[in-house]
């Protein structure tokens, strides 16, 4: 294995020189950039919204009013229709999803059913197979009356359509702010998200998705007094109470009718006007639209004539003369920036739709400023501990590991560079913990080559048997791991994949350099010094050879595992978590202190006084800054997702005054519940695809065996975060999930060393065999435990409060991983026993019990 062809070490050194080249673009200014030649790679690493700034808003289509509105519609056209063909009934209502109608004269009933076949006609759709949706079925459930309902396969046509619709409208509206690549994309059946990297005004543009824009023109209705509607009087028929947008809003009656709408609208631009010089938004109408606004001023000169946006009257002025011309004038209101925001809306277009926001992640530009300045440092320090560690335990084998570490932090840049992968946080955390486990797979092949060479082979022959020995468990020990990243990729949301980009960009960089990049330079360093012995450092943490009898306290320590995981489980039940607003619904939003100290208790007695439900205030990181937590509540007759944007505005109302907004999270109760499912989904889909791979690889004993540590650990560290009371949250699952390709790589690698030792050592008794394989692996899972605790050690304390719950989670995972290994999935395979012969042993052993005589021992 120590030999390379030209052809080998040619592609080895152009693959790693590739990921200088196509990670070097991340060292320069995008100005610098495009200064440069074309056939230079440009492509650099996406920042995520944590560390660039920005908003991140999940908005879901109002299903109900979408399928109210189309009742309606279906109502008003059954009625036309009726009247037109002149078919007497006696009532029309809707309820539900269903249109009744009652017939004057049930043999009337063949004539209305003819009349009304036009509204069940199949619409015409690309979008399903069969190219057409029955959207309405009739019926005659009882003689006299038919029904007009909504089928399901309708209403879905429709909210895919509205969806479809909604995309547009949002992308117009959001490039009307002006901002760098905004991504607008599907999620689900009815859901939309919109990611706006580096936006400075996260409020507009709340604003402007929030509103639909329904932009109508109708006649006052003066037959009645607004007042008196207001107070509970039936409105006429035809017309409806509405009231206008000055403060207190004042009632109007407006006709039901709308005489022109909004998408006759060919332009719309916020001005003055040259009388009053207010703020105005100047129209213009397309030709039809032009003739329709013409002759409805002709016809009703001296009427009052409303404009109506969403329901809600921005103005009603009297129409003084014909308005021929296709321009009209919006007044009202307006401040300038109000009239620039409304003429944004009429450019982009009225949504089909209400769009709902259900979940909001938003983060100012100086925290995330302070993020990426976190990440480096964290960066730099555990790279350097764990550079430092290296040189110290292995010497000049420690500089060749250091320069692959180097080479796959390089190539870990230029994936995420190739792939437009996007670094969050989380992400960072991903490549600082790459760092710690990737010395991993260097440890592997150094310890198996020094104990190789203790075993008398010579040095060139110790290194070529090393990184063949070590080539099977590298791959299982990565695979487990790079199990628990696709599973965190395909369930996980924002910075949680971004965390399970980087870590499985890891794995495979990591796997390419033990297994390439360090055998050359081995090679090359043979060929070129000859050595005679292997190159020591001056640490020494484990013996070269340990005899702890391990598996003589396998009892205890089991026994002490299973109290204290029952001990974990009740306190699940009896205490619960911390959990975050990720599984409970809620708000957090982190503010800076624009003076020198933020007052702790001077927020809560602001924020006590306004009518949002409990508030919970800390101090978070520094003096300055502070966390308000605020769970789910109704307000002022709102519930669920409506009423937290609510809660929003009246925290910032409260405070913006004397403090920054550095974040702001936004989770309704309706993503909440789903992000807790599919946590839970995600770490048992994880658990059983590294079981069934666990029992490809090895034995169905094995497998067991591994997932009972691993469900051992994930237990351990939810009584961790029980008793700790640390909050859990989307990136405590994340870490659970990391816990658990960890653990599993420990255990993988001691399992590796049963199974060979299985093999070797025939007439061992399984608990001498089990000793034996601890301790010749005893070495390699010390030091590669110490490496990743140093790596999260330094994310600790210099990767900021943001990610300190989820690294912490780590730490704790590492530690009890490192045990199960040993003390919980040993004791597991003795307990299944995994030879023939023990059967045998154990039956000598009842038998000598019996009778008094010995058992004869294997050896």
């Amino acid at each position: 294995m120590l030999y390379f062809s030209r052809w080998k070490t040619i592609l080895i050194w152009l693959t790693v020189a590739l990921g200088v080249v196509y990670a070097a673009p991340n060292l320069f200014s995008t100005q610098t950039l495009d200064e440069m030649p074309s056939f230079v790679p440009d492509n650099k690493i996406t920042l995520g919204l944590d560390l660039q700034g920005g908003s991140y808003i999940l908005l879901e289509i109002d299903g109900p009013s979408l399928t109210g509105e189309r009742l309606q519609t279906l109502r008003d056209d059954a009625r036309q229709i009726l009247r037109t063909e002149r078919v007497g009934y006696s009532g029309l209502s809707d309820s539900g999803t269903t249109v009744t109608v009652r017939l004057r004269d049930p043999a009337q009933a063949d004539a209305a059913r003819e009349a009304l076949q036009p509204l069940v006609q199949p619409l015409s759709s690309g979008l399903l197979s069969g190219g057409a949706v029955t959207e309405v079925a009739i019926a005659e459930p009882q003689p006299g009356v038919l029904t007009l309902s909504l089928t399901d396969e309708g209403i879905a046509y429709r909210i895919s359509t509205a969806v479809a619709q909604s995309i547009e409208v949002v992308r117009r509206r959001v490039d009307e702010l002006g901002t760098t690549e905004p991504l607008i994309q599907r999620q689900g059946d009815d859901r939309i998200m919109v990611q706006v990297p580096g936006l400075q005004d996260p409020q507009r543009l709340k604003a402007l998705l929030n509103q639909t824009a329904k932009l109508t023109f109708r006649l006052v209705d003066e037959t009645a007094s607004a007042d008196e509607v207001a107070r509970g009087a039936r409105p006429p028929a035809g017309s409806e109470l509405r009231y206008t947008n000055d403060q207190p809003p004042q009632p109007i009656l407006v006709q039901r009718q709308v005489m022109v709408s909004g998408e006759n609208l060919t332009d719309a631009q916020a001005g003055f006007d040259s009388q009053t010089n207010e703020a105005v938004v100047n129209i213009r109408f397309d030709t039809q639209g032009a003739q329709r606004f013409g002759a409805v001023t002709q016809q009703n000169v001296g009427r009052p004539f409303a404009i109506v946006l969403d329901d809600e009257v921005l103005s009603a002025p009297n129409i003084r003369e014909p308005i021929l011309g296709g321009q009209a004038q919006i007044s009202g209101n307006f401040t300038v920036d109000s009239a620039n925001d409304l003429a944004v809306l009429l450019r982009a277009g009225a949504l089909p739709a209400t769009l709902n926001i259900i979940e909001e992640r938003t983060v100012g530009p100086g925290l995330g400023a302070d993020s990426i300045a976190a990440g480096e440092i964290a960066g730099i320090i555990g790279s350097i501990l764990v550079v430092v560690f290296m040189l110290a335990a292995y010497g000049f084998l420690g500089i060749i590991a250091n320069i692959a570490l180097v080479a796959n932090i390089v190539m870990i840049v230029a994936l995420l560079s190739v792939f437009g992968s996007t670094l969050t946080l989380p992400g960072i955390a991903g490549i600082v913990l790459t760092v710690g486990m990737a010395v991993d797979s260097n440890v592997l092949i150094y310890e198996r080559i020094r104990e190789e060479r203790r075993g008398g082979r010579s040095v060139v022959q110790a290194i070529d048997v090393g990184f063949k020995k070590a080539l099977a468990t590298i791959i299982d020990a990565n695979i487990t791991t790079l199990i628990a990243a696709v599973v965190l990729f395909s369930l996980g949301s924002g910075p949680v994949r971004g965390f399970a980009v980087t870590l499985a960009f890891g794995i495979v960089t990591t796997v390419f350099t033990a297994f390439t990049l360090t055998r050359w330079l081995m090679a090359e360093w043979v060929r070129r010094k000859r050595p005679k012995e292997l190159p020591k450092g001056f640490l020494h943490l484990v013996p070269d050879v340990t005899k702890i009898p391990f598996m003589a306290i396998r009892k205890w320590t089991f026994a002490a595992s299973l109290a204290a995981s029952i001990a974990a489980l009740v306190g699940f039940a009896t205490l619960s978590m911390n959990y975050g607003i990720d599984f409970t619904g809620g708000t957090l939003i982190e503010v800076q202190a624009k003076g020198e100290a933020a007052d702790i208790g001077g927020i809560r007695s602001a924020l006590t006084a306004r009518p949002i439900g409990d508030v919970s205030v800390q101090e978070f990181g520094s003096p300055k800054e502070a966390l308000i937590r605020i769970g789910s509540l109704s307000v002022e007759g709102q519930s669920g997702d409506a009423a937290q944007q609510t809660t929003v505005n009246e925290v910032r109302d409260a405070l913006s005054a004397d403090y920054d907004f550095r974040r702001v999270e936004v989770v309704g109760p309706t993503v909440s519940g789903e992000l807790a499912l599919a946590g839970t989904i995600a770490v048992l889909f994880a658990m059983l695809a590294i079981l069934v791979y666990v029992w490809i690889r090895f034995e169905w004993q094995f497998a067991i065996g591994a997932i009972v540590a691993t469900l051992h650990d994930v237990i351990m560290t939810i009584g961790f975060l029980v008793v700790t009371q640390i909050e859990f949250n989307l990136s405590s699952i994340a870490a659970i999930l990391t816990i658990v390709g960890y653990s599993l790589n420990d255990t993988v690698v001691v399992y590796d060393r049963v199974r060979e030792n299985l093999r070797r050592y025939k007439k061992l008794s399984l608990i001498e065999l089990f000793d034996k394989s601890i301790n010749d692996t005893l070495s390699r899972t010390t030091l590669t435990a110490l490496t990743t605790l140093l790596a999260l050690a330094a994310l600790a304390i210099f990767g900021g409060e943001v990610i300190r719950s989820f690294v912490l989670a780590m730490l704790f995972g590492v530690i009890i991983g490192t045990y199960s290994s040993i003390f919980v999935a040993g004791p597991i395979l003795i307990l299944f026993k995994l030879r023939p012969a023990d059967f045998q042993a154990d039956r000598e052993e009842n038998a000598a019990a019996r009778t008094g005589i010995p058992a004869p021992r294997e050896s």
